[in-house]
């Protein structure tokens, strides 16, 4: 859409004879179509072809003093050579080279593509897995300008949301350390995925900060020493919750 755009500038501004090299055209959004269709009545020349070289070698009078696009037009199935005063390369949009180090700041994930990944494509699309940090605009993937405008007033409205309870809920769920059993191996400190486990140097053991954790259980499955579980998820308590469903519908079998 950003290549149409260009061309429909190009034409408004010069008047200068356009040509769009394409693959596939996808116009998915509102009004994207029609704007396609305004382009073919400027005159923009669209050609169906993968690119193969742009080069300053003329062949004929024409070419002389031009940049020639070869190109193999697919609808007619020829190869062309198209001389061209100026070339625009539109090239697909990727992370920042520093993402890495933001999303280790943040404690944002990533998804496949390096690009940040949000809480939920559509339950929580604005949000990250940090609680408090939410996501707007093309740091999530490519967007165009209404995606990003509407997905920022959306992160808005979350912050504002966030900032008007005048308080902040933790999940209860969270990983305990028993001191008398930890064994100071820090094996939970570099696993956990939200930094939330720090070491005491001065009792050698690690501690959690509660704000920080989220109740994940990587730190109670790798700590070999059985220091960490989950609070209120104890595996008595869980057991417990079995045995009252159970009761429960073994008592609903007897009724008649």
């Amino acid at each position: 859409m950003y290549s149409l755009k260009f061309a429909h500038l190009l034409k408004e501004k010069t008047g200068a004879a356009v040509y769009d090299f394409y693959l596939d055209l996808r116009c998915f959004g509102k009004g994207y179509e029609e704007f396609y269709h305004r382009l073919l009545a400027e005159g923009t020349r669209f050609i169906r072809g993968r690119v193969a070289e742009i080069t300053g070698l003329a062949m004929t009078a024409q070419e002389e003093g031009k940049l020639i696009i070869r190109v193999e037009d697919t609808l007619l199935g020829a190869v062309r050579r198209i001389p061209v005063d100026l070339a625009i390369l539109a090239v697909g949009l990727e992370p920042s080279l520093d993402h890495n180090r933001l999303a280790k700041t943040f404690n944002i994930s990533c998804s496949q593509d390096a690009f940040f990944l949000e809480r939920h494509p559509k339950l929580a699309p604005v949000s990250s897995f940090s609680d408090g940090i939410f996501l707007a605009g093309t740091c999530q993937g490519p967007k165009d300008i209404p995606d990003t405008v509407a997905q920022a007033g959306a992160a808005a409205a979350q912050a504002l949301a966030l900032a008007d309870r005048g308080k902040v809920e933790l999940e209860p769920i969270t990983a305990v350390i028993d001191e008398a059993l930890c064994s100071g191996c820090q094996i939970c400190v570099g696993l956990c995925p939200f930094t939330a486990i720090t070491m005491d140097q001065n009792k050698a053991v690690a501690v959690v900060n509660d704000a920080l954790c989220k109740g994940c259980g990587t730190c109670v499955a790798a700590c070999p020493s059985g220091a960490s579980f989950q609070n209120h998820f104890r595996d008595d308590q869980i057991l417990a919750e079995i045995e009252g469903l159970c009761s429960g519908a073994a008592e609903r079998e007897v009724q008649p």
